[in-house]
């Protein structure tokens, strides 16, 4: 896919396991807030639970930008990335949704 004068964001979102501990949500996110220092090519990152203003939302988002789909696909490769995920958070993760789609800058 080629993109025009845009960045590409990645948005992701969770329901977190019923019995996901404070714990366990509260390393998953000291492990995202980490990913941009060890992924370069991340230009904007932000992550947070949701705060409850309505129901039915989902607990948690993650929200990327990159350049191009290349250095999406290397976030989403990265063995920093990968780890986080196996460790992290698919041990407490219900439910995912993910959508990537261009951004005009």
């Amino acid at each position: 896919m080629t993109y025009g004068a845009g960045m590409l964001r990645h948005v992701v979102m969770f329901r977190w396991a019923p019995d996901a501990t404070d714990e366990a949500r509260a390393a998953v996110a000291e492990g995202l807030t980490a990913l941009p220092e060890s992924i370069e090519v991340i230009r904007r990152y932000h992550h947070g639970a949701d705060a409850g203003l309505a129901d039915g939302n989902w607990d948690y988002v993650v929200v990327a930008d990159f350049d191009d789909e290349a250095a999406y696909l290397e976030y989403r490769d990265h063995d920093v990335h990968q780890a986080l995920i196996a460790e992290r958070i698919r041990p407490i993760v219900a439910e995912r949704v993910a959508v990537q789609y261009e951004v005009e800058i």
